[in-house]
């Protein structure tokens, strides 16, 4: 009577659990009606016929992220980088996810690593890294194309990464050191160029400021010799005034005609001292009246300057 009882209880929840079913919020439910569809359950509970329906697959209708593993792929100028990304997908008609395609999600991963290997081959490697958006905006469009049938939606596509093969990455690191050797070759040079430029100028300004004080030294000094030119001359002319005046005055003339005969006296003496021969003057005749009007001259000369007697 147990065992009946048993069997009675589990065979009520079989047909409660085939007759019954619960959706949630989140999955969209596709029912088979003796092996066919027979429609897509929305979130809610629904009625199933015992032994005639069945809940065929079970969608989860939310946004999903897929890894996509990295792959080898050759850029435009044929250089080696591994490529990893994620897709993101959603499930948008269940029947066609579920008869369409034998797995969406493996289909999905997939075409994304063949288109991702084709828009690989269009780039360079430098664009590669530089347009890295235009590419995920090319690989969401070109796997679009396919995934409708799927019942699929590509939502976006992001890549992860992109690692040039070793060989490259060393050689790419040598052309950096040698960009970096160059930029400082040029900032060293230019420095340089710079510093000859201001010494120059510098060189060029003391030349200038040297001789400026040149000139004006030079033109100080021939100031300084016009000024005493001038003072000379006046002092020369004031003399020879005063000579001219003093020979117009009494007894001047006299007293120029003693100073010359004393002077000519000397300079005849110094002469015959150092003289290896002996110098006789011409006309002893002239000398002698030479040397008496001397001494008319001397004689006249004490006369004038003598006080007169009161």
């Amino acid at each position: 009577m147990e065992l009946i009882l048993t069997i009675g209880v589990l065979g009520g929840l079989f047909l409660v659990t085939r007759t019954f079913i619960v959706v949630s919020g989140r999955h969209a439910v596709v029912k088979e009606r003796v092996g066919k569809f027979a429609g897509v359950l929305k979130p809610g509970f629904h009625f199933m016929l015992p032994m005639l329906d069945r809940a065929a697959y079970t969608h989860d209708i939310r946004e999903q992220a897929i890894d996509v593993p990295p792959q080898m792929c050759i850029t435009k100028d044929n250089i080696q980088v591994e490529v990893d990304g994620i897709v993101y997908i959603q499930v948008m008609d269940p029947q066609a996810a579920s008869y369409n395609v034998s797995n969406y999600r493996e289909s999905a991963i997939n075409l994304a690593m063949t288109t991702m290997r084709s828009e690989i081959g269009k780039l360079s490697l430098e664009q590669t890294f530089s347009e890295r958006d235009k590419m995920n905006d090319s690989i969401v469009k070109e796997i679009d194309k396919d995934s409708v049938k799927w019942g699929i939606k590509v939502r976006r596509y992001e890549i992860k990464g992109i690692t040039p093969s070793m060989a490259v990455v060393h050689t790419m690191e040598k052309q950096m050191e040698a960009e970096r050797q160059k930029r400082a070759q040029i900032t060293t040079s230019t420095g340089a160029k710079e510093a000859k430029i201001l010494v120059s100028e510098g060189e060029k300004q003391q030349s200038i400021n040297m001789s400026e004080g040149e000139k004006s030294k030079r033109i100080n000094e021939a100031h300084g010799r016009a000024a005493e030119i001038r003072l000379l001359a006046d002092a020369q002319a004031k003399g020879t005034q005063l000579v001219a005046d003093a020979i117009r005055a009494e007894g001047g003339e006299a007293a120029v005609k003693a100073q010359l005969a004393e002077q000519y006296i000397h300079e005849l003496g110094r002469i015959l001292e150092g003289a290896e021969v002996s110098v006789v003057p011409e006309g002893i005749a002239k000398m002698r009246g030479f040397f008496e009007g001397v001494s008319q001259v001397g004689a006249a000369t004490t006369s004038g300057n003598a006080k007169p007697t009161t």
